[in-house]
């Protein structure tokens, strides 16, 4: 009896190895294999998105500086639930990882389409707005060239140790693949974890099956394909998109479909080539040099520079509106702006899953109730800080809304001097103007970084890019 009892004991064990050896190998597989805990890194980056990611693509040019990059997911996804088929880049290729910085980067968008053998398909294609589906397979192609980036690890927690001869950042990283807790140790941070969806505090305890951010759609699609009645709230590039698509479908799922949002109307981004300069260096300088009173209220003024919707968006949204009232057929939709979600809740009734919206339309003055089955809130995202930083918070200077105070060299502004510095990307919109999300300025903060890393010029930043000059000086 012991003796079965013993090779059914070590039977569990053996299948136990196999399959954490198989979770190993398919995280192995996603992503490189873990990189050593011994080393001294001189940089660790937390999240990898197209920011970290093209960091870490454009240190490979300076192997002395030793770098890691973790994300909690297994592997690259850039807004997944918002690749809809059809949709392009806002901003040309050039806004690649690395190409604004090092057009002869092998990690360049160009590099990867001879690779992929489309140079030629591209060629033809002739546009500059590439698929948002390939840019998202073009960061997947360069994250597995990049052993730096690491998948499937997940920042707990951030120490400073001062113990020794000099401080460094201790970093609890999460292994889920194996269920390990390791720690970095590293010289400086970059803090990449990007945006969250913004969803009105008020609307949050409602989130669910039926109710959702835009950055949940394709999971969702076939939620809306079988309702009876679906609600676009937004007035961005993301609720054109959605609608765009819902209205596509429409006629073969026979829903209906409306469209609110608060905005005065549903207008086009700036898209001029002199209103596209305020995505240049140029700008970024200009308006950090500015006081943070001024900065916020120029932002307050500047949302169709990067909130609006393309113009080539709406001219789709009217051409299938005109399409589908051929032969004066009435349409079951709806687009009203100037109108505020003011409530949800649940519609009380039989065996119903609708939710009921209380709404307000700000010119008149005037409150409505509107059902639906489905409610999309495409109303953006915000940035948090970190959890994993909560170790760090009585360390990182703060301004009076509770902001980062970042340095003109995407630094976080520290209470003690330390040779250790925090960057920051795509988190300092209040202190270095509107490029800060924007992709085509991605390569150009990372040459900063990395000269500051370096403490050399690796990558030349230029002080002059545009026609058109921003302040006196």
């Amino acid at each position: 009896m012991r003796s079965e009892r013993k090779e059914e004991v070590q039977g569990q064990v053996l299948r136990t190895a196999a399959a954490d050896k198989e979770i190993r190998l398919h995280a192995q597989a996603e992503g490189a294999a873990r990189l050593p805990e011994s080393v001294l890194y001189d940089v660790l980056g937390i999240g990898i998105g197209p920011f970290n990611l093209g960091l870490a693509a454009l240190l490979q040019k300076t192997p002395r500086i030793q770098s890691l990059f973790v994300d909690q997911k297994t592997r690259f996804d850039w807004h997944a639930g918002m690749l809809i088929e059809g949709t392009t880049l806002q901003v040309p290729f050039f806004a690649d990882l690395v190409t604004m910085a090092d057009p002869t980067n092998p990690l360049s968008f160009l590099n990867y389409l001879h690779e992929q053998g489309r140079h030629y398909a591209f060629y033809f294609l002739e546009k500059f707005h590439i698929p948002r589906r390939e840019y998202n397979e073009y960061c997947r192609w360069a994250a597995g060239k990049l052993p730096s980036c690491q998948f499937g690890m997940e920042a707990r927690d951030v120490r400073l140790d001062s113990s020794g001869s000099e401080s460094v950042f201790e970093v609890d990283v999460y292994d889920t693949a194996s269920g390990e807790t390791r720690t970095y140790r590293t010289r400086n941070l970059a803090l990449g974890v990007g945006s969250v969806p913004s969803v009105g505090e008020r609307f949050r305890t409602h989130l669910g099956e039926s109710v959702f951010h835009s950055a949940d759609f394709m999971n969702k699609l076939e939620q809306c394909r079988r309702a009876k009645s679906v609600t676009v709230i937004g007035s961005g590039q993301s609720a054109g998109e959605i609608f765009l698509r819902l209205l596509q479908e429409q006629e073969a799922c026979g829903y209906r479909l409306d469209w609110f949002t608060r905005s005065a109307g549903f207008f086009p981004m700036e898209y001029s080539k002199l209103g596209l300069e305020h995505f240049s260096p140029d700008y970024t300088n200009y308006f950090y040099q500015l006081p943070q009173a001024v900065k916020d209220e120029i932002r307050e003024g500047q949302a169709l520079l990067y909130k609006g919707i393309s113009a080539a968006t709406i001219a789709d949204i009217y051409d299938a509106l005109y399409e589908a009232s051929v032969g004066g057929k009435e349409l079951a939709v709806r687009l009203l702006a100037s109108t505020e979600v003011r409530n949800i809740k649940p519609v009380s009734g039989e065996k119903s899953e609708q939710v009921r919206l209380t709404c307000r339309h700000l010119i008149q003055d005037e409150h409505f109730t509107h059902d639906s089955d489905v409610v999309i809130f495409a109303t953006g995202y915000t940035h948090t800080i970190p959890r994993c930083l909560g170790s760090l918070q009585d360390l990182i200077r703060w301004d009076s809304a509770g902001r980062y105070e970042v340095g003109g060299d995407y630094k976080l502004a520290l209470k003690e001097e330390l040779a250790n510095s925090i960057y920051i990307q795509n988190g300092e919109l209040h202190t270095h103007g509107v490029g800060a999300p924007d992709l085509g300025l991605g390569a150009h903060r990372n040459s900063v970084i990395i000269n500051s890393l370096a403490g050399e010029t690796v990558y030349p930043v230029r002080e002059r890019n545009v026609f058109q000059q921003f302040g006196i000086r």
